[in-house]
């Protein structure tokens, strides 16, 4: 990601400085890739520490997922189920494991797993209006430090909050828990990938890298690949700790599953040493994380509605950041496919397995196995032929498109198309080796993408893309399954979504003229703060 030049730091004689740019909003084309704006205002930050570091992987370590994103919503699932009954034999009746399951809804009945989708759905309605109001506040003073620890506590006592879920009857605070659970969940991984950005910057060799560009003894484009593997570096490493996290977490878990199999309570006492894990590992990224606040709140501005000004001056300016906000769009629909596909896959999973913890366990582990693997080796493969993120996040998108395309032969086939246990395994297997690194590539592209210095609102833009863009996805399919009575109904609609995303994405995205046109966006910004200031200072010294 470039950086941005103050007017006093001495730049090689290589590098334009960035006034000679026409401006992108007029229509022109940034011919010249070779400009590079460093900000020396990022030199006055904390170097990263060792500890910093450690405790920022720590925090994603148990920040895994397998509570909020997994766990919870298989026990909401089974609660809703067991309330449930089936709609051909009427009320008073049992669900079973191949027909229908209907509880009461808005005055008629609905399906089970189009109830668990519309909680998913708004649950991702909320995210939106969340990243929007906090996601730009977090870039101003020390707001930001804060807006993580807040949603982590909140996502701490939902998941502990669990051990009271034990009857069918409690079905509806087992689908509250859920929703917030997965809300706040959602905010810290989107608050958690804001500050690796910033993070990068200060790390001891990025220092190092700015340091030899003032000197002139690398080239622009030097920088720039080193800048990005070093991005790279960091999200790499923190997914893998992600995974690592997870295998870690349900091997625990086994140790509960297995000799209390026979208990009623077994799901609940899982959860409850699943947060606890993330407790203990995360807690320590708020002892260790180094102050780097961000701008004062402009004057006259209010921390309620800046947020939405700033992402409207973002909006309306959308001319100067047009590959940024291509991505965002991109990314937007296939976050929204691939999320959902999830999801569905999930549901017929659950449904398969009879909603059984240890079963998830067992897959779970499959796929948390092969996600560290893949992970760590794409990293390897990326840094050892030196090659874009964008064409890395290409290869992973191949199989987001492959995954409902294989459940649409679920469809004219009861033998294929996550009809099989062993194809939940393999489904398991493939979203580990290419899901994993998909996540990496997607926030370091984002990361690449983004402003300097405006890291929180950009990322807050990204969690809406993210894990608040499934409005559309959640909804649709929900509405096609309780039309059709059929899961598999849904597969087609994701196939077509994603297909169409990882398209945009491809080609209309240009990375390098994208982190340059970020770099002018931000200079100019900090320009048109600067000079505001400077009027108001002088105002008050004429009076």
């Amino acid at each position: 990601m470039p950086h941005m030049t103050p007017p006093e730091t001495v730049v090689p004689a290589a590098l334009e400085p960035l006034e000679h740019r026409e401006d992108s909003c007029k229509g022109s084309v940034i011919e010249d890739t070779e400009i590079v704006a460093v900000d020396s205002a990022i030199d006055n930050e904390p170097i990263v520490t060792r500890k910093e570091l450690w405790s920022y992987y720590l925090y994603y370590n148990g920040d895994n997922g397998v509570g909020p994103l997994g766990y919870t919503v298989t026990l909401f699932q089974t609660l809703a189920n067991n309330a449930g009954y089936d709609p051909a034999k009427g009320p008073g009746s049992s669900c079973s494991p191949s027909g229908q399951c209907v509880l009461p809804w808005a005055g008629g009945v609905k399906s089970v797993n189009s109830i668990v989708l519309i909680a998913q759905g708004v649950s991702f309605a909320i995210m939106t209006l969340l990243f929007t109001t906090v996601g730009s506040i977090a870039d101003y003073g020390g707001f930001g430090r804060w807006v993580l620890l807040v949603f982590t506590v909140l996502c701490w006592a939902t998941q502990f909050a669990t051990i009271s879920l034990t009857t069918p009857d409690r079905w509806r605070l087992g689908m509250a828990l859920y929703m917030i659970g997965f809300i706040t969940y959602g905010a810290t991984l989107v608050f958690y990938a804001a500050i690796f950005p910033r993070l990068a910057r200060n790390t001891a060799h990025a220092r190092q890298l700015r340091e030899k560009l003032r000197r002139g003894e690398i080239s622009a484009e030097e920088y720039e690949l080193e800048e990005s593997m070093e991005t790279n570096r960091i999200s790499n490493i923190s997914t893998a700790h992600s995974n690592i996290g997870y295998i870690v977490t349900l091997g625990l878990n086994l140790s509960i599953l297995l000799p209390l199999a026979s208990n009623p309570k077994v799901n609940n006492y899982t959860l409850l040493l699943t947060n606890g894990y993330w407790v203990l590992l995360g807690i320590w990224w708020f002892v260790f994380q180094q102050p780097r606040p961000g701008s004062p709140l402009p004057k006259g501005a209010h921390y309620a509605t800046i947020g939405w000004k700033q992402i409207w001056v973002a909006l309306q300016q959308y001319k100067q950041l047009p590959y940024t906000f291509m991505y965002l769009v991109g990314f937007f629909l296939l976050a929204d496919g691939f999320n959902t596909t999830q999801n569905l896959v999930q549901i017929c999973q659950n449904d398969r397995f009879q909603f059984s913890f240890l079963q998830n366990t067992y897959l779970g582990l499959a796929q948390a196995v092969t996600s560290t693997a893949s992970t760590l080796g794409f990293w390897y493969i990326q840094r050892y032929w030196k090659i874009s993120t964008k064409k890395m996040f290409a290869v992973t998108n191949v199989v987001t498109i492959l995954l409902p395309l294989w459940g649409m032969v679920g469809l004219w086939s009861s033998k294929f198309g996550y009809r099989n246990v062993w194809e939940y395994w393999a489904y398991n297997v493939m979203t580990g080796l290419f899901q994993a690194p998909y996540y990496a590539f997607s926030q370091t592209m984002m990361a690449e993408l983004t402003p300097p210095g405006y890291d929180n609102m950009f990322f807050g833009l990204f969690g809406l893309s993210n894990r608040a863009s499934s409005l559309i996805g959640p909804n649709i399919v929900q509405a096609i399954i309780d039309k059709s009575g059929n899961n598999w109904e849904g597969f087609p609609f994701l196939f077509a979504l994603c297909t169409c995303a990882c398209l945009v994405i491809w080609f209309g995205v240009d990375v390098p003229k994208g982190r340059h046109d970020a770099a002018a966006w931000a200079e100019k910004r900090r320009s048109k703060n600067g000079e505001d200031k400077q009027t108001v200072k002088e105002n008050e010294g004429g009076r």
